[in-house]
């Protein structure tokens, strides 16, 4: 049986401990500010993000270096025989597409998947992708299987602010003053390849309703309407905000009696520094059976 490496990136949420504990391999994602180079959960934290971004510094987002990944890629493949990497989607980040442009000195050793998720939906690919190789998948064999499934998740997001959005040029300051004076709380959707608008709240508890009917329609609609745990997880994410977080986890696992949240992370900086603090999501992913 083909021993199979897992590789991810810091967008799916895991940090070193939780790598080592789940078996996988974790490379941190770069930001820029001026010259300066920050790393994901080495030099630049949570904390250190978010004090800087509300101080007004630029953060630009980048890839991983050809070195740093092919890099850790020679190193898996000296104890073992394939690898399968799970980057970013495909639709948010260009590191799918250079990943795969490396890949392609590794004679099929290293099979890079096309996954098209981000954050905690990455995370359970990333979970998937181990089981699969537990169970005596090939790297290829793996990388089809969770292509097959990518579309099986769903995510919303609802911001607590439209200005890092205007920022980043994503919305027209005419737009992003009109929201902000009507206080709106834009819900924002991730179905594949990239981040979409999907609904205005006028508060808080209307954007967490919304969301919240968004995933049960999901689930009615594209996966099966079968609300058991055995067919659905739900996890959350955020931004700089844990115990509004908290407050929503409680009230999602109240709207759906028998499912529990499994991850609450904080959403991952290449997303958050493109809609800011206060940012609550949640996702909800079809299982994948595993035989």
């Amino acid at each position: 049986m083909s021993k199979v490496a897992v590789v991810t990136d810091t967008n799916a949420g895991i940090m070193s401990e939780e790598a080592a504990a789940m078996g996988c391999f974790v490379l941190p994602m770069p930001f820029m500010v001026g010259e300066e180079t920050f790393y994901e959960n080495i030099d630049l934290t949570q904390k250190d993000f978010y004090e800087r971004l509300e101080q007004g510094t630029d953060f630009v987002t980048s890839q991983p270096s050809p070195e740093s990944v092919m890099g850790l890629w020679d190193n898996l493949l000296k104890e073992y025989d394939e690898i399968v990497h799970i980057p970013m989607s495909s639709g948010l980040s260009g590191s799918y597409q250079s990943a795969s442009v490396f890949a392609q000195d590794y004679d099929g050793k290293v099979q890079v998947v096309n996954n098209q998720r981000i954050s905690v939906t990455m995370k359970s690919s990333v979970r998937d992708a181990l089981a699969l190789a537990n169970a005596g998948k090939t790297a290829a064999q793996i990388k089809e299987i969770l292509e097959e499934d990518k579309f099986n998740s769903t995510i919303y997001i609802m911001l607590d602010t439209l200005y890092y959005l205007k920022k980043g040029g994503r919305i027209t300051p005419a737009a992003a003053a009109l929201g902000t004076l009507l206080r709106l709380k834009p819900v924002l959707t991730i179905q594949g390849e990239k981040l979409d608008a999907f609904a205005k709240a006028r508060t808080v508890n209307q954007g967490k309703t919304l969301m919240i009917n968004a995933i049960r329609n999901d689930i009615v609609t594209r996966f099966g309407n079968d609300f058991s745990p055995e067919n659905i997880t739900l996890a959350m994410a955020y931004t700089k905000n844990d115990d509004a977080a908290l407050v929503f986890k409680k009230e999602i696992e109240e709207a759906f009696p028998g499912l529990k949240i499994q991850d609450m992370d904080p959403l991952s900086l290449s997303i958050s520094c493109h809609i800011g603090p206060g940012a609550l999501a949640v996702t909800a992913v079809k299982n994948l059976h595993i035989s």
